[in-house]
């Protein structure tokens, strides 16, 4: 039986699943922390990456081919010998916001969405690179190579500089509709510098990087690609993850250009497009307001059911570590609507509802740029788990919520991925063959009047 192993290299940790290439059943799985980021400055060493990787697959069998999924947009600089020059600043790093800026003064915001299919925000690469070019002399003079988190893990099982076309597209200079480099969008950070020789490759979607101890080492791809491999994610579907960062994304066949900044406009890892709305603040407000309360997760979700819809007036706007979407770095969260009767049930189910609603301004921008967002609606991530956000989203959007049983999708998706390279088979019918049966599907209720709910959020938001 031929095995595949994917590897979720998230902010918070890593996990892999082993499982059967030929049926997708799982024979495996295990999972490392990594060390805790604390935003504006998130910074992590790259070795405890691949420290957690090794401890996440200790005593799992051997395998025939891997795939890294990894966290978005971070930047890892490597010198001329490979070695890693600093620690990898993070998406959610916003020490660079002021970058974003000043790249956006050099070129308007259409011609940045024209030419990468996004506007430039702090968790970009490039403003990550502009930050660096800035900051740290020393650190830049070194630069021989520039990678994310996953080609960095590709490069260590495989020894190949190599990325691919998804996790490519968030950086800010790779045009997903032309599937190249935008070497001029880099020479803004620095003219002198010979950009074409310091980015990796870029593998199509069934491209070998390489071998890793007699395993077939696969492109790899960013987190959010590999998570709609791993639900089967189909056009016209939408997903909603819910992790420490919240992001709603949907596959598209073709690419997207907003000049609002609000939707990215990322390839996927099949060849088609994942149009992709991200916010910062998502279950890391639920776990907050649980503290505040006294309360654990399990305890939060059955107070918010308790309340009625719409928190009686209470509204939490979730910028708590400041904000990607909209572009709000600096900002805070909001508490509004208080009054001398609220109850722990308001302000709980404010907390979940300030949470959906600002993923719901995402959904809105995505059908705003032209996507099909009308087939299911998918809940993803640890936040999906939760009893109180699929009763809250489907209420919001007066649709049915499905909730899978894919405990890791970013891990099952670049299993997904191994699989397709493996067999020579295209991932999108690999995605289709492995996608979960079982599911749980949440109505809304009646007579919940979700506009008043979501004006009120947007009157506070500003």
């Amino acid at each position: 039986m031929p095995l595949v192993m994917g590897v979720d290299s998230s902010t918070q940790s890593t996990k892999v699943e082993v499982r059967d290439a030929d049926t997708g059943a799982l024979v495996g799985a295990g999972s490392a922390p990594h060390p805790p980021t604390f935003p504006p400055r998130s910074e992590q060493s790259p070795s405890t990456w691949w420290d957690a990787y090794e401890r996440a697959r200790a005593g799992l069998p051997n395998v025939d081919a891997i795939a890294v999924a990894g966290q978005q947009h971070g930047l890892v600089v490597l010198d001329g010998a490979g070695a890693v020059v600093r620690p990898a600043k993070l998406w959610n790093d916003t020490e660079s916001a002021s970058d974003a800026q000043w790249l956006r003064s050099r070129l308007d915001d259409a011609h940045w969405a024209r030419a990468c299919g996004s506007v430039p925000v702090a968790a970009f690469t490039i403003t990550k690179l502009s930050w660096l070019h800035r900051s740290e002399p020393d650190a830049w003079s070194r630069l021989a190579r520039v990678c994310l988190p996953h080609d960095w893990l590709t490069f260590r099982l495989s020894g190949e500089f190599v990325t691919d076309r998804g996790d490519a597209s968030g950086t800010g200079y790779f045009s997903a509709s032309a599937g190249a480099y935008r070497l001029d969008l880099l020479s803004l950070v620095d003219d002198g510098v010979d950009w074409s020789t310091r980015l990796p490759r870029v593998l199509s979607p069934t491209e070998a990087a390489g071998q890793s101890g007699g395993a077939l080492v696969t492109p790899g791809t960013g987190d959010n690609m590999a998570a709609a491999l791993g639900i089967g994610l189909a056009p016209g579907d939408v997903a909603i993850s819910l992790g420490t960062s919240g992001t709603v994304f949907a596959v598209s066949e073709i690419p997207t250009f907003d000049s609002s900044g609000a939707v990215a406009g990322f390839a996927d890892a099949t060849g088609r497009f994942l149009p992709l709305v991200c916010t910062l603040n998502a279950t890391k407000v639920t776990d907050a307001v649980a503290r505040l309360l006294g309360v654990d997760h399990d305890r939060l979700d059955a107070l918010a059911l308790e309340a009625a819809a719409g928190a009686g007036g209470v509204t939490v706007v979730p910028y708590f570590d400041g904000e990607r979407t909209p572009d709000r770095p600096d900002a805070t969260g909001t508490l509004a609507g208080l009054r001398s009767n609220v109850t722990r049930e308001q302000l709980a189910r404010a907390a979940f509802e300030g949470v959906a609603c600002g993923l719901l301004d995402g959904l809105d921008a995505l059908r705003a740029t032209g996507v099909t967002v009308d087939g299911e609606l998918v809940l993803v991530g640890g936040g999906a788990r939760s009893r109180a956000f699929p009763r809250v989203f489907a209420d919001l959007t007066g649709r049915p919520v499905r909730v899978t049983g894919v405990a890791e999708p970013a891990a099952a998706g670049a299993c997904v991925q191994a699989a397709a390279v493996l067999h020579g088979r295209d991932p999108v019918d690999v995605a289709k063959a492995w996608a979960p049966a079982d599911r749980v599907v949440v109505e809304p209720a009646a007579a919940i009047d979700a506009d008043a709910v979501r004006a009120r959020y947007r009157q506070v938001r500003g």
